[in-house]
This record gives C-alpha cells, structure tokens and sequence, in this order.
C-alpha cells in the first residue's frame, strides 16, 4: 500500500499553486461510475449535519462489540460473550431456514440484528438487575425512539421490527425469540465444555424445558442436550474410575 501512494501521488512542488482554485471550481466528478454534484453551502452543511448522526447511530452499534452479557457476567464467566457477537450468531441461524418453514428469512436476520440493539444505550439488563419489567421496556423504547431519529427516514424500519419483536405476535418474531433461548443453550454448553465445568450451568439449559419452540430450534436443542448428556456421562465415569 506505501508503495502504492509513492507512485500514485506527485510531489507537492508538481501541484499548480491554483490547484485549490480549480478544485473549488470543479462542478461535478466522476467517481468510480458515479456523478458527485455540487452542493450550494447550506446544502453541505445539511449534509454534515446528517453524516454526524450516521456516524453516531454507527458509534452506538460499536457499543455492542464491547458489552458483555450480563447473565454470563453475574455468573462470573470470563472472557464471556458480547450483545453483538450474541446477535450475530443469531443472525447466521437464519440462513438454515429453507422455505419449507413459511418463514420471511429476510426479515428474522432483520429481527435477529435489531432485537437488543437499544442495549447499545441502556445496557443489557436483566431480572436481577433490580429493574422492573416496565422500567427495562421503558428504557429501551426512549432508546429506540432516540436512533430511530439518527437515523431518519431509515429508522423506521428499524422500530417497526423493534415493536414487532417485542409483541411477539408474527412467526417471525416468535422465531426470533426461540433462537435468542437455542443461543443462550449454546453458549452455556459451550462454556462447559471450554471451562471444564460440564453441568455448571445447567439453570440456562433448563430455562428452556417445556417450552414450545420452533422445529427446527427444537432439533438443534435437543442435539445439543444429547452431546451435553454424553458428555457428562463420560465425565461422571472418568471421576469414578
């Protein structure tokens, strides 16, 4: 890349001592296929305003890349998973999906990237946070109140799937909801294994029995039940002999 830019870019004594003045006068450039027209000055400042909210809204997902979650956190798991990498293996799931299922696949990776993005401004809270249900819901809607404003007109999309995961009312959204419990089933199994403590955290495994889930979250959860078993099995015989 050095390389590159000692080629490609003249000394400064090569530049014309107008080179501003013809810059300033260029009324449009042609740019990788694409036109940039010129804009008036209050236009540019306009959109600075705007590139500075877009800047914002990105610097508030970032959040996400650092935030630990918090059941993993109280439970004193190191080096535990963060919101976005939580979101992203969600994501991920859906591309399982193969039409047989009735499902929107765009729209639950959609749902699946949006459902703890208020969590960016208020945190990952749960019950034993000391918040109350009405409290945490109140929170994240003045947070998704606040991006979708950053981010506007494009922020409506974005609150429209935030209420539609909240209301749980489509297949999509309740898919979505299955697969936030097979993440948080596969994280724990995971830590297991990784931590040499099979069987610690068994309360995150059992939070999903007796649930009714989607078929497909339903055979992964299983499976991961079944390996969980063996393995704990195996480790029970290894102590005992």
């Amino acid at each position: 890349m050095q390389r590159f830019l000692r080629l490609s870019i003249p000394p400064w004594s090569c530049i014309s001592r107008d080179f501003p003045r013809k810059l300033l006068s260029v009324r449009s450039t042609v740019w990788q296929g694409g036109t940039l027209s010129s804009s008036t000055m209050s236009e540019g400042a306009g959109a600075g305003a705007k590139a500075r909210d877009l800047v914002k809204f990105l610097e508030l997902v970032g959040n996400l890349k650092h935030l630990k979650r918090t059941g993993w956190v109280l439970r004193d798991v190191e080096d535990c998973e963060t919101v976005s990498a939580h979101m992203y293996r969600m994501a991920m799931v859906t591309f399982l999906l193969d039409g047989s299922e009735g499902l929107d696949r765009l729209k639950c990776m959609e749902l699946a990237l949006v459902h703890d993005l208020a969590e960016c401004t208020v945190g990952d809270i749960t019950p034993y946070c000391g918040v109350s249900r009405e409290e945490k819901k109140r929170r994240e809607m003045e947070a998704m109140v606040d991006i979708e404003k950053l981010i506007s007109p494009r922020g409506t999309r974005m609150m429209d799937l935030f209420h539609e995961y909240e209301e749980s009312q489509t297949p999509e959204s309740r898919f979505i909801k299955d697969l936030d419990r097979l993440d948080m089933v596969l994280q724990a199994f995971e830590y297991e294994k990784r931590d040499n403590c099979v069987g610690k955290h068994k309360e995150f495994v059992d939070s999903v029995h007796g649930r009714s889930l989607h078929p497909l979250v339903g055979s992964l959860i299983d499976e991961i039940k079944a390996q969980r078993a063996a393995l704990m099995g195996a480790k029970k015989q290894e102590d005992s002999s």
